[in-house]
């Protein structure tokens, strides 16, 4: 990036304005120079002839020829850990560990945003969720990558190779908080207790801090329905975070393809809201290895036809997501033929994905083709025409947001590949605040991936594994389950030496 001189500001000047843009200026000769320098800095990191680009491929997306046919993924193409045969899923998970042992795996999380939806201003993998060891989402991810890690070292012929590095991609709101929270410094955002809990663990929950890159996600302007970048003050550009798919440019101008280059073949890519998620999971990634796609994705099967998900299938004879909205009543009630009792259409798309490291890195300029999303949205700004700060009361603008699956189109069937998985045991989203609750502390209404229903279905996962084995439980617990540590067990392995006890304890 060229520094902040004289000649540097117009040249940047003459990019906006040829851009249409110059009226981002209007004030920028009667700013102090620490806000000159810093307002610089902003519109430097920001391609206007690119945003263009996208804004004119939201307003006029290509159209397709003749009417679309779905279908779902062909048999080639997918797999379920429901009910593929025992030796393929243990054939994976030997590969998978194997891959880890060698540290040719990378994982990448999605981790932009703040828990606002639950009544907290930190990020949302800051939220505790209330159970017995009152570990964090971080943490519990964390703690999952020290234990695949621990499991692959034990095959590895070198174990010090069985290291995992861990890319957590965040936003400009959530980046300073998150790496404040790893270090165990004190966040403004959450509570004296929450500060006090997190102080008594340790620093990026006991991996090595040289294998933990945060990093940030790219920033789009808000745009005028006339296409006019917006202000949010005389010193500052009106901008919102560019979706999760930013995650394809993020890697590329943040430095982190580089980083993985010299090892990492593997990646796996996840949301920080799904308590349950299988952090870097061997099985997932043996499966997607042993195939040589360039990316595959977990799903989990629909609940009944009318719930309100994208759906993973093909679409003209590509991969593709569809969502709930775009598809009749009769393609969401159509039952497989093969399977009468299951619905034809049933891979929901739970934002768990594959990668390998060298159809990313090949990605290029493609990045900048990913077809953006339009929402348009009430946006406070600043009235260059008026000079004043305006709120607006009704939809005065958008924003654009790209969706990390909207590359999966631009890929041969042959190249993409769809893993079903068990949702009990994979698939917990934090996505509302927990419901009020009756005098008599019960809920007025059922919670739905809230805190409570994702702290109980942890619970009932470690329930469900220890009696597995043998054991029963009698702890008391207020959610009739039990607590299972990461640290103690991935997936439910290790667990032998229960059998036959009673477990009296939240968590183990």
């Amino acid at each position: 990036m060229p520094s902040f001189t004289s000649a540097a500001v117009q040249n940047l000047k003459g990019v906006y304005e040829k851009a249409g843009q110059g009226h981002v200026f209007t004030y920028y000769d009667s700013l102090p120079e620490p806000e000159q320098k810093a307002f610089f800095e902003q519109l430097q990191k920001i391609d206007p002839a690119r945003v263009h680009k996208l804004r004119d491929l939201a307003l006029n997306p290509p159209k397709e020829q003749g009417q679309a046919v779905v279908e779902p993924l062909p048999d080639s193409a997918t797999a379920s850990i429901i009910d593929s045969k025992p030796e393929d899923i243990q054939r994976w998970y030997d590969l998978g560990l194997d891959l880890i042992g060698k540290g040719e795996v990378a994982v990448v999380l999605l981790a932009g945003g703040q828990g606002t939806r639950l009544g907290s201003k930190a990020p949302k993998g800051c939220f505790d969720i209330k159970l017995p060891s009152h570990k964090t989402l971080f943490q519990i991810q964390a703690e999952r990558i020290l234990k695949v890690q621990e499991l692959a070292a034990k095959r590895a012929a070198d174990p010090s190779k069985a290291v995992i590095p861990w890319f957590i991609m965040t936003s400009g709101p959530t980046r300073g908080p998150t790496e404040k929270f790893f270090n165990k410094e004190k966040l403004d955002e959450l509570s004296e207790e929450e500060n006090a809990s997190r102080a008594k663990g340790v620093p990026y929950f006991g991996l090595d801090p040289k294998n933990v890159t945060i990093f940030e996600q790219g920033v789009l302007p808000c745009i005028t329905n006339d296409g006019k970048f917006m202000l949010a003050s005389k010193e500052k550009l009106a901008v919102a975070p560019d979706g999760n798919g930013g995650l394809y440019k993020a890697l590329q101008d943040e430095g982190v393809l580089e980083k993985m280059r010299p090892n990492v073949k593997h990646i796996h890519a996840y949301c920080v809201d799904n308590c349950l998620a299988k952090v870097a999971d061997p099985v997932f990634i043996g499966f997607a290895a042993e195939k040589k796609v360039k990316i595959a994705t977990k799903v989990v099967r629909k609940r009944d036809a009318k719930e309100s998900v994208g759906l993973i299938l093909q679409k003209n004879g590509k991969p593709d997501v569809v969502e709930y909205s775009e598809i009749d009543d009769a393609t969401r009630q159509a039952t497989d033929a093969k399977q009468p009792d299951l619905l034809k259409f049933r891979a929901a798309n739970i934002v768990n994905h594959y990668y390998s490291f060298d159809y990313l890195d090949g990605m290029g300029d493609a990045v900048n083709s990913l077809p953006p999303h339009v929402a348009k949205k009430k946006i406070p700004f600043f009235d260059t025409e008026k000079g004043e700060a305006v709120n607006p009361t009704s939809p005065n603008g958008i924003k654009l947001e790209q969706f990390v699956f909207d590359n999966f189109k631009w890929l041969n069937l042959n190249e993409f590949a769809c893993f079903e998985v068990k949702r009990e045991e994979e698939f917990s989203p934090l996505k509302n605040a927990d419901p009020a609750q009756k005098a008599d502390g019960s809920f007025e209404k059922q919670p739905e991936d809230s805190p409570t229903t994702s702290r109980r279905h942890i619970k009932e996962q470690g329930m469900r594994w220890v009696e597995a084995v043998g054991a029963t439980v009698s702890n008391g617990d207020a959610d009739k389950g039990l607590e299972v540590s990461p640290l103690t067990s991935y997936g439910g392995e290790g667990l032998e030496s229960f059998k036959g006890q009673t477990v009296d304890k939240l968590t183990i």
